[in-house]
């Protein structure tokens, strides 16, 4: 079921005054008791943009995702209901629309902004719960902080292919520093960075800040210009001051293919935008990692055990089947050479190749050694890369 409304001018707050004589949104303290609020994202450029009904937010699914959001006048905002937390609704706090009161899941409802200025809305059975959200028309400054001119999304060229909790750009621009959390909710486990993309202005340090979720995380640039260690405790962060304008694309190395894949959008980039080069001086960084071969080089006790361990066993093996092969080998040929002494010369020929085959395979013996490897080494790497997805380990 739809329902659509239309507004053509005077119904959203702020609708009166230019875009460019207001200093930013001023929400009035809307946002204070929203958990799930961090930023205005900026989705200009659309001629319709689609906010979730019932996304977590704080302790349940009484939420707006995005909670705010930054379009053009003209443009089509659709309200999508995912069917959690019981019957919601959205109510503009003006009066200038109302949907109805649903619980079912794929219900929509529309809505067209014709006029500049900010609309506040929430859910009215949840909004003590924090049930709210904001649609910024036009150029009225970024959401919570922001106050940069309005900006369309970067072409990010598939980077964020695969990365469920990316929907667009948040707009922190206007704030010296910036928080990006890492191990948030990301698809099928706590692999993603939140906000995943953030706008701000040069010369902004943003900080990593590790949730203690989904076990050992870092933070790698693409063009290589920083790199945090790779860590699992909660509480820890790393920084960088971006100085130069761009696009500058970031992963955690580990979790690379299951889409824990960030950006930061440094200035008024736009479209295809720039690939961010080096960024400044490298701003403060709260740890230095140990360069880019983590992913090879265990930085933690666990990852050192389970190599230890595994070169052990390996060793052990090899030793046993080397030495066994090699005994086999001087017993062969010992009885052989026996063999042909005592043996008249023109029996000797066909009488050894039925013993070699009788008594000694050494294809056989070459494929059990390589076989022993092979489960040795898969083994191991199981058992190290285990770790690095947060799995239970042999130490627990």
């Amino acid at each position: 079921m739809t329902t659509s409304a239309a507004v053509a001018g005077g119904a959203l707050l702020g609708s009166t005054a230019p875009a460019a004589a207001q200093s930013g949104p001023d929400f009035d303290g809307w946002f204070d008791d929203v958990a799930n609020y961090d930023g205005v994202v900026d989705q200009t450029g659309q001629s319709e943009v689609t906010v979730e009904v019932g996304v977590q937010n704080g302790d349940g699914p009484y939420g707006f995702g995005p909670a705010a959001i930054r379009v053009d006048p003209g443009t089509t905002v659709t309200w999508e209901w995912n069917g959690q937390g019981g019957s919601h609704n959205v109510v503009a706090e003006d009066g200038s629309y109302e949907s109805e009161l649903v619980a079912e899941a794929g219900h929509t409802f529309s809505h067209t902004f014709e006029s500049e200025g900010i609309s506040k809305y929430y859910c009215l059975p949840h909004r003590a719960l924090g049930m709210k959200g904001a649609v910024v028309v036009g150029g009225s400054g970024g959401g919570g902080g922001g106050g940069g001119s309005s900006v369309s999304e970067p072409d990010f060229g598939g980077w964020f292919d695969g990365v469920a909790n990316y929907s667009s750009t948040v707009d922190q621009r206007g704030e010296s520093e910036v928080s990006v959390e890492v191990g948030v909710e990301n698809g099928d486990g706590p692999y993603g960075f939140g906000p995943a993309s953030v706008r701000v202005d040069p010369g902004t340090t943003v900080t990593w800040e590790w949730n203690g979720q989904g076990g050992s995380h870092n933070v790698v640039a693409n063009d290589g210009s920083f790199e945090s260690e790779l860590v699992a405790e909660a509480g820890h962060t790393f920084s960088h001051t971006f100085e130069s304008e761009g696009v500058y694309e970031y992963y955690c190395q580990p979790h690379e293919a299951l889409g824990m894949k960030g950006a930061v959008v440094v200035g008024d980039i736009s479209g295809s935008g720039a690939g961010g080069g080096a960024s400044g001086d490298g701003g403060e960084e709260a740890s230095e990692s140990g360069g880019g071969l983590s992913l090879l080089v265990p930085d933690d006790f666990t990852g050192w055990l389970a190599v230890v361990f595994g070169g052990t066993v390996f060793l052990a093996v090899a030793s046993v089947l080397g030495s066994e092969a090699y005994t086999e080998y001087r017993d062969h040929m010992a009885a052989e050479e026996q063999y042909v002494r005592e043996t008249p010369v023109e029996g000797v020929e066909e009488e050894a190749a039925v013993e070699l085959d009788e008594g000694y395979d050494p294809v056989g013996t070459a494929a059990l050694v390589v076989g022993y490897f092979l489960l040795i080494s898969a083994l191991w790497a199981f058992m190290y890369f285990i770790e690095f997805i947060g799995g239970p380990t042999i130490t627990g």
